[in-house]
């Protein structure tokens, strides 16, 4: 089992129902950034998309760049930034450049696109993404450590490129994970971490696959292969949760925009290895507390699910992320990731621990330690009472 495990966000995000002020939502999401750094989240992944009309954020190093200065210890990471939609050479300058403007608290989450028609629209056939992916990776890394690359590829040609300026930090790389294996490839050859998407999504996987297990084996096979070591603490498993202080009132305030969260993914959005189920309210709220595949419920719910990953994973992992989204209205949102810090953060990080051998510790002594300070008390006023009638 790794240590203190972190809490984090993986922000798409996610803006339903359709029809919001796009400049309100986007404003929003700066500020849910800065909400969770005032209590204690560790780390917060930014989407890059750019169809459908719902995933809002079309450049999450744009984002970074703008809410760093207004957080003060929040890691903040590009999840994902997809990196065949894009020249490798501009992408190590631009990361670069965030690197040393966050002073080292930006994290490159890399992937092979999920949205369909984000491909189409520049070209690129969706069944060249995840080889796309494994060849860009390799020369970005090669850029980040000052090679000169010279390559050419279907997409783009480098010629004796090079960038200008080093990192400033030995920032985290991590590779998005969802059903293939290509995420965990990548990241076992070059020691990195995995961003498990589909960490939730093993109860609905076809053939009973067990996406933990795959996303693990893979990762160690390759780091053995490559010498490099997986690293259980650069492991995160994300997936999608709504507290409340009952599960009745998590469940009445999820109908606020679940509905459209569901018709998102079963209408409208191409990614269609992200199923879900349910035609109805109270239909989709079942499938996602008895799938597996979120919480809809009270803290206690959510520690359990976590207990059953870090059981699931067979070793643990570093980090959980919450699938954000708008199932609730902004406040009932709000207070959920309050809740999570409050009461869910405690159980996995051993805060409470030393509070409560303190609070024993007094319970043990309370009658010996009480009767003394009761016969102190006794002594003071008899010691007055002397003093007094000497005169």
């Amino acid at each position: 089992m790794t240590d203190r495990l972190r809490f984090g966000v993986f922000h798409a995000p996610y803006h339903l129902p359709m029809g919001q002020n796009p400049n309100l939502a986007i404003h929003r999401d700066v500020k849910f950034v800065k909400h969770l750094d005032e209590l204690g989240f560790d780390e917060a992944w930014i989407g890059e998309h750019h169809s459908c009309g719902s995933e809002l954020i079309p450049d999450p190093i744009t984002f970074i760049a703008n809410v760093a200065p207004q957080t003060s210890n929040i890691k903040l990471g590009t999840g994902v930034l997809s990196l065949p939609y894009h020249n490798p050479l501009w992408v190590a300058d631009r990361f670069i450049l965030l690197d040393h403007l966050t002073r080292g608290r930006a994290m490159l989450g890399l992937g092979p696109g999920a949205l369909t028609t984000d491909a189409y629209m520049i070209g690129l056939d969706p069944l060249e993404q995840r080889n796309a992916l494994e060849e860009d990776v390799d020369v970005l890394k090669r850029l980040f450590a000052g090679e000169i690359v010279s390559i050419k590829t279907a997409r783009y040609e480098l010629v004796e490129a090079r960038t200008q300026t080093r990192p400033y930090s030995d920032f985290e790389v991590a590779v998005a994970a969802v059903a293939s294996p290509t995420g965990p490839r990548i990241a076992g050859k070059y020691g990195d971490g995995i961003l498990s998407i589909g960490a939730t999504m093993s109860a609905m996987a076809p053939d009973g696959v067990d996406t933990l297990a795959l996303h693990w084996d893979v990762m160690e096979q390759k780091a053995a292969q490559y010498g490099q070591v997986a690293d259980r603490s650069k492991w995160r498993l994300v997936g999608p949760m709504h507290i409340a202080e009952t599960r009745e009132k998590a469940r009445e305030q999820v109908r606020h925009g679940i509905d459209a969260w569901f018709d998102y993914f079963q209408d409208v959005q191409s990614a269609v290895h992200f199923e879900v189920a349910g035609k109805d309210t109270e239909e989709r709220i079942d499938f996602v507390i008895n799938s597996g595949l979120g919480v809809i419920g009270t803290p206690d719910d959510a520690v359990e699910q976590i207990s059953k990953l870090q059981a699931q994973s067979n070793g643990g992992f570093g980090a959980y992320l919450v699938m954000t989204h708008e199932w609730a209205n902004w406040a009932d949102t709000l207070h959920s990731y309050e809740l999570m810090a409050e009461r869910v953060f405690p159980a996995f990080q051993g805060s409470l621990d030393s509070l409560q051998a303190s609070a024993d510790w007094a319970a043990t002594e309370r009658g010996t330690l009480g009767g003394a300070q009761m016969q102190s008390v006794v002594n003071a006023m008899n010691k007055h009472a002397a003093e007094s009638a000497k005169g």
